[in-house]
């Protein structure tokens, strides 16, 4: 895989780790303040989803080069 495709396929990663990581760990206030929407988190933990995200999509991203790289799977036509 070279490095643009492995960039996309990174970016694609992290981006679908994170937005599906974003519901994790939320808890709303008991009582908001006013002007406050009642579902906003009190600590959203926006960083360490990052991290997570990062570090995931790292290590998903390795292995589906690995794949990629051994030929497991093939994405060419069928010659004949």
């Amino acid at each position: 895989m070279d490095f643009v495709s492995g960039l996309v396929v990174y970016l694609l990663l992290w981006w679908w780790i994170f937005l599906m990581s974003l519901p994790f760990g939320v808890r709303t206030a008991d009582s908001p303040e006013a002007g406050h929407a009642a579902s906003a988190p009190t600590q959203p933990y926006l960083w360490r989803k990052i991290a997570a995200s990062t570090v995931i999509a790292g290590i998903l991203c390795a292995v589906v080069n690995l794949v990629i790289s051994s030929g497991l799977i093939t994405l060419g036509l069928p010659s004949g």
